[in-house]
C-alpha cells in the first residue's frame, strides 16, 4: 500500500507540476543568427506559445560551431523545460556523423517535442553567372574547375551536405565549399556576387529568387515546390540522387518531465494548427509536419542513418 501511495504521490505531484508550468519566462535557443531559416520557423511558435501559456518564450540567438554552441546550451541545461530550442537539423542529425568530437550526445541530452518545418533546398546562382538551367551551369562548372565555389550556412549544415550530395552526383569534386556563419550572411554574399553559387531552403531564398537577384537552378526535393512551380527538381533536369529535405525540430534538455514535453507539444501542435503558421507553412514551401514526441524520435533515427551515409560516402569530416 505504501508503494501504491507512493507512486500516486509522485504522479501527483508531476502533473501538479505540469500545470504550473511555466511559472516564469522561458529561453528558447536559435542556434543560429538572426533572420535565418531556424529563427523563421520559431518566432511565429514563440509567439503562440507565449499567449497560450501565458509567459514569454524569449528567442535567444547562440549561432556558431553549426548549432553546436547553442544546442550545447540546451543540452547541459536544467531539464526543467525553461531552455528548449529550434533548430535545423544540423545539430541533431548531421554533426554526430561528421564532427570528430561533439560536446554533446544529441541521442541522449536531447528531449524531441516536435517537427516543425520540412523544406526542399534550392540551388541558385548570382546572375552574373552564364547559366539559366542545370545544363548550363555544369558547362560552366566544367570551363571553371577548381575557381567554382558554393556557399552554404555553415560546416555539416543541410545545405553544405546537400551540396556534397551534388558534387558526388554530378562528378564536380573540385567545386569548393564556402561555409558562413548561417543562412543569411551566406545569401548576403550570395547577393553580392563574392560566391557564384548558394545551396539553400526554400524559406530562406525564395524572395530573393522572385526578386530576379539570384537565378534559381533547381530544388532538391521529390517533386516542384508550390512556391517555385517553374522550377525543375534535380531529377527532371536530368541529375538523379540529388534529393534533400532541411527540416527543423523542437527540442528540450532530456529528463524533462515528460508531463512538460506532452504540454509543449500539445500546444505547439495547436500554434501550427493556426492560420499565421498555416501561411509560414506556405511561404516557406513546407508540408504540415507537427507529430507526437516519440514519433519525431524515430523520424530522427531514420534521418541520422541516411545521412550518416551521405557523409560517408562524400569523405566529409570537421574538427
Amino acid at each position: 500500500m505504501k508503494r501504491i501511495a507512493a507512486a500516486a504521490f509522485a504522479l501527483a505531484s508531476g502533473l501538479a507540476f505540469a500545470q504550473a508550468y511555466p511559472h516564469k519566462p522561458v529561453t528558447m535557443i536559435v542556434p543560429w543568427p538572426a533572420g535565418g531559416p531556424s529563427d523563421i520557423a520559431a518566432r511565429p511558435v514563440a509567439k503562440g506559445l507565449s499567449e497560450a501559456l501565458k509567459q514569454p518564450f524569449v528567442i535567444d540567438n547562440r549561432g556558431g560551431a553549426s548549432g553546436n554552441i547553442g544546442t550545447t546550451l540546451v543540452a547541459k541545461a536544467q531539464p526543467d523545460g525553461y531552455t528548449v530550442e529550434i533548430t535545423s537539423m544540423a545539430p541533431i542529425v548531421i554533426n554526430p556523423n561528421v564532427y570528430k568530437a561533439m560536446p554533446y550526445d544529441a541521442q541522449k541530452d536531447l528531449a524531441p517535442i516536435t517537427n516543425v518545418l520540412r523544406v526542399p533546398l534550392v540551388l541558385a546562382v548570382h546572375p552574373s553567372i552564364p547559366a539559366k538551367n542545370l545544363k548550363e551551369l555544369m558547362a560552366w562548372l566544367n570551363a571553371n574547375k577548381g575557381k567554382a565555389q558554393y556557399a552554404s550556412a555553415g560546416n555539416g549544415t543541410p545545405q553544405h551536405m546537400t551540396g556534397e550530395l551534388f558534387k558526388t552526383a554530378a562528378n564536380q569534386k573540385d567545386l569548393t565549399h564556402v561555409p558562413y556563419k548561417g543562412a543569411a550572411p551566406a545569401i548576403t554574399d550570395a547577393l553580392g556576387g563574392h560566391v557564384p553559387l548558394i545551396f539553400d531552403s526554400t524559406i530562406a531564398i525564395v524572395p530573393h529568387l522572385k526578386s530576379g537577384k539570384l537565378v534559381p537552378i533547381a530544388v532538391t526535393g521529390s517533386k516542384r515546390s508550390p512556391q517555385l512551380p517553374d522550377v525543375p527538381t534535380f531529377a527532371e533536369a536530368g541529375l538523379k540522387g540529388v534529393e534533400s529535405y532541411a527540416w527543423y525540430g523542437f527540442f528540450t534538455t532530456a529528463k524533462t518531465p515528460k508531463e512538460i514535453i506532452d504540454k509543449l507539444n500539445a500546444e505547439a501542435i495547436k500554434v501550427m494548427k493556426t492560420p499565421e503558421f498555416q501561411a509560414v507553412l506556405k511561404e516557406s514551401g513546407s508540408d504540415y509536419v507537427g507529430d507526437t514526441p516519440e514519433n519525431f524520435g524515430k523520424f530522427i533515427q531514420a534521418e541520422l542513418a541516411k545521412w550518416k551515409k551521405v557523409a560517408a560516402d562524400s569523405g566529409a569530416t570537421l574538427d
